[in-house]
Formats: C-alpha cells, structure tokens, sequence
C-alpha cells in the first residue's frame, strides 16, 4: 500500500472527528500533495501556498526567538486555516468553517499531524521520494531513538549571508 492510501484514509478519519471540517491535504515540506480531502479547492495550489507560508512561518518563530514552527492558524470572514508540522518532512493544512471549535482542530490537528509523520517516515523515510511504495531502507538513516529534536517539528532555515558588502554611494 503506498503512502499516498494510508495518508489519505488517515485524512478522511480526521473529517469524521472534527465537525465543520471543511477539507484536509498532507503535503511534502516543498509543497508536493502527498494526499488531499479538500473539494472545490486545487490541492496543487494549496500545497505550494502552504509551503510559502511554512517558509514566512519558520521565519517568524525564528526572528521572534519562539523555537520550532509547531502550527500556523489563519482566520478568514468564512472560516479558519491551520497548519500543522507532520514530522520534518511533511505538513498537513486543514480547512475549517468559521463556527468550528478551534480547541478540537487543534487537538485533532496536531494528532493527525503526529500519525502522518509515522506513515510519511515509515514508508519514504525522511528525504525520500513521493511515490515510495516500500518501507524506507533504515541505512544511514538517524536512530529513531534520538530525542534531540520533538517530534512534529521541521528544519529551521538559516539565511545566507551576502557574498559582497553593502553598496556605497558614489
């Protein structure tokens, strides 16, 4: 079974969970859809946004001194976006109406967000390819057992310095 399945029927058991849950769509770090439950919505487009605002998101906890991206909450006339880290290689988006109980999206938010990260490390591994249809193989791979990063968190980004000095005018 590939990842696509399991991610997916892990989607339609979250929209049973939380009412008013408009949509859902899991999503590679660099905005490939891995799987997607949202109607009347281009997942692609989605994907990409999400990763743009994961990108904004990373940059903001990091310049605020606020630790690891954990989750990005959106609000909207009609209803709310929220984004949630699914290991360090995924990211799930989910898409709610304005009177749904936030507490409960983000409790159900981020247990879906724990339990894609299990299915995205297990069966790609971390860094591997979308389409992986076999468990990842565990050579060089990191001991699962290293606690030195949470799980649910990504990558920070460091920006680069740049390779010449300030313009002077003149």
């Amino acid at each position: 079974m590939a990842v696509e399945t399991d991610v997916l029927d892990e989607l339609r058991r979250l929209r049973t969970r939380v009412p008013r849950l408009a949509g859902s769509l899991a999503a590679t770090v660099d905005g490939l859809v891995l799987a997607h439950d949202v109607p009347a919505t281009e997942p692609e487009g989605l994907a990409a946004l999400t990763a743009a605002a994961l990108g904004v998101a990373h940059r903001m906890t990091d310049a605020a001194g606020r630790g690891d991206f954990r989750e990005l909450l959106v609000r909207g006339s009609h209803g709310y976006i929220a984004t949630y880290a699914a290991g360090t290689t995924a990211v799930l988006t989910l898409l709610a109406d304005d009177r749904v109980n936030v507490g409960r999206l983000h409790l159900e938010g981020r247990r879906s967000g724990a339990r894609i990260a299990e299915l995205v490390d297990a069966r790609i591994g971390p860094g591997g390819g979308r389409h992986a249809d076999r468990p990842a193989t565990r050579e060089g791979a990191p001991d699962p057992a290293d606690r030195s990063r949470p799980i649910g968190t990504l990558p920070v980004r460091t920006p680069q310095r740049p390779a010449h000095g300030p313009r002077t005018g003149g």
